[in-house]
C-alpha cells in the first residue's frame, strides 16, 4: 500500500518546501550532572594522590558515574607544607572538625590516620548523615563495630576498601559478591614491608638487618619498622577480614601477633631446601567447634609455605590474599597493598559509590556484627619448624628428643650441623597441638645443653 504525500507529511512532521525534512538538532540539550563536594581529611601520600586522581578523572567519572567530584575543603597539620597537589590554597585549614561540620561537604574521606582523632571525626560526619570513605585500618581494627553501627544508624555509607590490601579490590567482593558464601578461611601476605624483606633474604641471600636497611632505603620500610616487621599492621588487617569475612566483632587484640625481626638467613635457607618460602602470614579461619557452632582464629606469624602453593611467587612489595569458600573454592587477590597511587585507586572507588548511592539516597551496610568466640591459639594445631643451638657433645640429641616425647611432640625429621664446642639441631615436627609445643620449648629452655632456641615457624602442609 502507498502512502500518500499528505501522509508522509503528517507521519514525519513538517517539511521545508519540496517535501525536506528540518535537519535534526546535533546535540541533545544539556543535562547538569550533580555536584558531590569532598571533605578531606589528611593530605599526605595518598590524599595528594587522591586530589590527583579526581581531578584526573573527573570528566570520565561525570561520564560514567553521573556526578562531578570536587574537592572543596581540605584538613592538614601544617598549611606551610608544600604540596604537588592543583587545588585552590584556601581549600585548605587545620580544623578537621570544622571540614566534617562544613555545610559545603556531602562526602567525608579521611585518610589522617590513627584512631584518635579519627574515631571521632568519623562519627561526627555519620551522624551528621555524611558518607565515609576512609583507608583507615587501626581505626576499623580498633573500633570497627562502633562506626560501623553509626553508619547503619545514619543510613549513610562508611565504606573501606583501600583499608586492607591498598589496591587490591578485596573488601567489596567480600562484603558483596561472596556475601552469601560459606567462607572457611582468608589467609595471605597483607603487608608489603615484610614481603619485601624476605624476599630479599631469599632471592639474595641478604641478612635481616641488610634487607631492612634496603627496604628503608627505597620507601617501603619506615624510619621505626616496628608497626611492619612485628605484626602490628598485618594484625589490624586480619582483624577487618576477619570480621567481614564471618560477621564477627574481631578487633586487632584478638589476633595473635608474630614478627619476622628473629628470622636468619640460615631459616630462609633451611625453608629453600626442604621445598618452602619463608612468609608472614595473616590467617583468618572459621573452625567447627564440639557443640555445633564455629570458632573464629586470627592470626598473624611467619610460617614455610610451600613453594608450589601461588603464595609463594608473591615477590617484594606485592600482595595476595586466598578466600577459600564451601562453594565457590579457592580465589586469589593480587596486586600492589599499599603506595600513594594504588591505595588512591581503592579509596576513589569508594569515593564513586558513595556519591553514587548519596543521589540515590541509598547505603551499603555489612550488616550486624556479632560477638566473636575466638579458638585460643594453644588449641591449634600444625607442624612446626624448630632451630635449636647446643652443646656438641655424646647424648644432646637423646636429651632433646626426650623432651619432645614427654609433651606428645612427633619428630617428622631432624638435621645436626657442627661447630666448635657448638650444633645446631634443626627439627621439623609432625602436626602437634600449639600447647605442647609451648610445653616442650619451655622444658628445653631448661636444659643445660640447650644454648639457644633459635626460629619457632609453623609449616603449612595443609594448603
Amino acid at each position: 500500500m502507498r502512502t500518500t504525500e499528505r501522509e508522509r507529511g503528517q507521519s514525519d512532521g513538517a517539511r521545508l518546501p519540496g517535501g525536506v525534512p528540518p535537519p535534526r538538532p546535533l546535540t541533545s540539550p544539556a543535562v547538569t550532572t550533580p555536584v558531590v563536594r569532598i571533605g578531606l581529611l589528611g593530605c599526605g601520600t595518598v590524599g595528594a594522590a587522591l586530589a590527583a586522581l579526581v581531578g584526573e578523572q573527573r570528566d570520565t567519572i561525570a561520564a560514567r558515574a553521573g556526578v562531578d567530584l570536587r574537592i572543596t575543603r581540605v584538613a592538614v597539620r601544617d598549611l606551610g607544607r608544600v604540596r604537588d597537589v592543583d587545588l585552590d590554597p584556601s581549600v585548605f585549614t587545620t580544623d578537621a572538625a570544622a571540614v566534617v561540620t562544613d555545610p559545603d561537604v556531602d562526602v567525608v574521606v579521611e585518610v589522617m590516620g590513627g584512631v584518635d582523632p579519627a574515631r571521632d571525626l568519623v562519627l561526627a560526619a555519620l551522624a551528621a548523615g555524611k558518607p565515609v570513605v576512609t583507608a583507615n585500618k587501626e581505626l576499623l581494627a580498633t573500633a570497627g563495630a562502633e562506626v560501623f553501627s553509626a553508619a547503619d544508624a545514619a543510613q549513610v555509607d562508611l565504606l573501606f576498601e583501600a583499608a586492607v590490601a591498598g589496591g587490591i579490590p578485596l573488601v567489596r567482593p567480600l562484603r558483596e559478591s561472596l556475601r552469601g558464601e560459606p567462607i572457611t578461611r582468608v589467609m595471605g601476605i597483607v603487608n608489603g614491608t615484610t614481603n619485601y624483606i624476605l624476599t630479599r633474604m631469599a632471592e639474595a641471600g641478604a641478612a635481616y638487618a641488610d634487607a631492612l636497611a634496603e627496604a628503608q632505603a627505597l620507601g617501603y620500610a619506615e624510619a621505626d619498622p616496628t608497626a611492619d616487621v612485628e605484626g602490628h599492621d598485618a594484625g589490624s588487617k586480619c582483624a577487618i577480614l576477619a570480621s567481614i569475612a564471618f560477621g564477627a566483632q574481631v578487633t586487632a587484640a584478638d589476633v595473635h601477633r608474630e614478627g619476622i625481626s628473629r628470622i636468619t638467613a640460615a631459616d630462609i635457607a633451611y625453608a629453600a631446601r626442604k621445598g618452602y618460602v619463608v612468609k608472614l602470614l595473616a590467617v583468618a579461619e572459621l573452625l567447627p567447634a564440639a557443640d555445633g557452632g564455629h570458632d573464629i582464629s586470627a592470626r598473624v606469624h611467619p610460617a614455610f609455605v610451600p613453594a608450589t602453593h601461588p603464595l609463594a611467587a608473591v615477590r617484594e612489595s606485592f600482595n595476595a590474599v586466598f578466600v577459600e569458600g564451601e562453594a565457590v573454592g579457592d580465589l586469589m587477590f593480587y596486586g600492589r597493598g599499599a603506595g600513594g597511587g594504588p591505595t588512591a585507586s581503592a579509596v576513589l572507588g569508594d569515593l564513586i559509590d558513595a556519591a553514587v548511592n548519596r543521589q540515590h539516597h541509598t547505603h551499603g551496610s555489612i550488616g550486624e556484627l556479632r560477638p566473636a568466640r575466638l579458638r585460643p591459639l594453644d588449641q591449634l594445631s600444625s607442624p612446626f619448624y624448630i632451630c635449636l643451638e647446643v652443646a656438641d657433645r655424646p647424648g644432646v640429641l637423646a636429651a632433646v628428643a626426650g623432651v619432645f616425647g614427654r609433651h606428645g611432640v612427633s619428630i617428622s625429621s631432624v638435621e645436626q650441623t657442627g661447630r666448635a664446642e657448638r650444633a645446631d639441631l634443626v627439627f621439623i615436627t609432625h602436626s602437634a597441638v600449639e600447647a605442647n609445643v609451648r610445653a616442650t620449648l619451655a622444658e628445653l629452655g631448661d636444659l643445660d645443653v640447650v644454648r639457644d632456641i633459635g626460629s619457632v615457624l609453623r609449616v603449612l602442609d595443609d594448603l
